[in-house]
């Protein structure tokens, strides 16, 4: 699976988790440059406290365009770490 933005892949990956919908990424699968850190945060009641990433790609700046779950319910341990996408981000194959 890749995900891509502004016309560049921001991560790519054979070993993706499906939730909800959402393909999450290995951590190891993201191209960090593209990835600045975030103060947004968000509560899933199963899933735990989401930290944000917003993307910066060919001089665009997407807000919070990636999450992902540092600590997690027990029920969410599968994507502790993996982060997922949205906000015009595509993913697919």
């Amino acid at each position: 699976m890749k995900a891509i933005w502004n016309g560049e892949v921001i991560a790519e990956s054979d070993d993706t988790v499906v939730v909800e919908g959402n393909h999450y990424f290995p951590h190891d699968a993201i191209k960090k440059e593209y990835f600045k850190n975030s103060e947004t945060h968000s509560v899933c009641p199963w899933k735990g406290t989401a930290s944000y990433y917003s993307l910066e790609v060919n001089g665009d700046k997407n807000p919070d365009a990636a999450w992902y779950y540092p600590e997690t319910s027990d029920l969410a341990k599968g994507i502790k770490n993996y982060v997922a996408f949205w906000k015009g981000v595509e993913v697919g194959k």
